[in-house]
């Protein structure tokens, strides 16, 4: 059995520590520049050195994204920017993510340390494209999202053995072909394939028929209207031996915009679920409830398994409205105790004295608490937290930790 690594994403520093604390193998970020995910906060040059140590303190890698389809003028700010990489005290990048084979050229010429993956941008869906990106001196190689486990599996059985494939198995889809969209270029000016996309496919969409203009002929799927590009989310916490059957390398979670409650969740939950059939398939069996319940208590779309057993019905793929499915709000990350026994918090949604609300901790455990007291940064009494973002300390009436999530259930969310 090859080993398995658990790839997670961060949008911050601070997201990158609570997937390293919550069971991360790996973390893959974004720089300021270069990446897929523009409007996401990504990271300074010092925010990402930080984030390099503090997950290499706990034996976890990093990988930076450079997978933007670039255009001439991209390639001398590329060179600079991996130059900058390269040279990162106090450690460098682990790999860098790339789809563009100048960009891969110059990683090559500039950074020949650091290893480079070949992102799923670049259409991975044979195995001699792997073959292909390995004798460029590719590490690794993430599979197109069309892929089938059983077209993963053969890749794997014709390519080097020390070659490795990473796997999208949970977060949002794309119905574009590996991600190659036109349609926010289209309609608003912003580029996918740089970083920018509106997510158009999350639209509202009606017909117009070409002799009655501006009359717009609703396509109903039910009474909110249709969502025709929407996929549901991809799913595969009850696959977990068939993932390792098929030889894949690096799990791969999506979600370089999610909040840290969010990653923290996936991350805890397929950390557990992957231990746990490693130790024992039966025990992996009769912790399913548990990590259903812990999956789907995340912002998500409904669930699918997308295409890992061929091509999927249109029940299976195709969302019929843009609600999203939330379990929990987000409420904070606890921080340092202070001289009076008070946990530090930085407030990313309201909560009250009085109130009951849940502790999450990496290990699995969820513990029930009552806030009893708050006090702001002066040690001033508060009721309530109502600024985001605001420093506070609490008594929660338990011992916690440092890097524990607090957050309060609560049902739907319009997206």
């Amino acid at each position: 059995m090859r080993k398995i690594e658990l790839l997670v994403p961060a949008s911050s520093l601070e997201v990158l520590k609570i997937a390293v604390i919550y069971g991360a193998d790996a973390v893959y970020i974004g720089g300021e520049v270069f990446g897929l995910r523009a409007k996401a906060k990504n990271f300074s040059m010092e925010e990402m050195a930080e984030g390099i140590h503090f997950a290499h303190q706990h034996g976890v890698k990093v990988y930076v994204t450079a997978n933007i389809l670039a255009h001439n003028y991209d390639l001398d700010g590329v060179r600079e920017y991996f130059k900058e990489l390269n040279e990162m005290k106090p450690e460098r990048p682990d790999a860098l993510i790339i789809s563009d084979p100048g960009i891969f050229t110059i990683a090559k010429e500039v950074c020949p340390e650091i290893e480079r993956h070949v992102s799923t941008q670049a259409n991975n869906t044979n195995y001699g494209t792997y073959r292909f990106w390995y004798e460029q001196g590719a590490k690794r190689v993430v599979s197109a999202r069309e892929l089938s486990l059983q077209e993963i599996k053969e890749i794997r059985a014709r390519i080097p053995e020390d070659m490795e494939i990473e796997t999208f198995i949970h977060g949002a889809m794309c119905i574009s072909y590996s991600g190659r969209c036109l349609l926010s270029n289209y309609f608003t000016g912003r580029d996918a394939n740089k970083g920018a996309c509106t997510h158009p496919c999350r639209w509202k969409y009606a017909v117009v028929e070409e002799k009655r203009p501006g009359e717009y002929l609703p396509v109903y799927e039910n009474e909110r209207g249709t969502y025709i590009f929407n996929s549901k989310d991809l799913c595969m916490i009850e696959h977990i031996p068939d993932l390792i059957d098929a030889g894949i390398d690096s799990y791969k979670i999506e979600g370089r915009m999610k909040t840290a409650l969010y990653v923290a969740t996936v991350a805890r939950t397929y950390r557990k679920a992957i231990n746990d059939y490693l130790e024992d398939p039966k025990k992996y069996e009769e912790n399913m409830p548990w990590y259903l319940e812990q999956i789907k208590s995340c912002t998500y779309r409904q669930f699918t398994t997308g295409f890992f057993y061929g091509k999927p019905s249109e029940e299976a793929q195709i969302y019929d409205n843009n609600t999203y499915e939330r379990g929990y709000v987000y409420l904070g990350i606890v921080g340092a105790k202070n001289e009076a026994g008070m946990y530090r918090i930085e407030q990313r949604n309201k909560f009250s004295v009085g109130e009951t609300i849940e502790v999450m901790k990496p290990d699995g455990e969820n513990l029930e608490v009552t806030v009893r007291r708050m006090t702001d940064e002066k040690g001033q009494e508060m009721q309530a937290c109502p600024h985001p973002q605001q420093i506070f300390y609490v008594d929660l009436g338990a011992e916690v930790e440092e890097y524990d999530i607090l957050r309060r259930r609560e049902e739907n969310l319009e997206e």
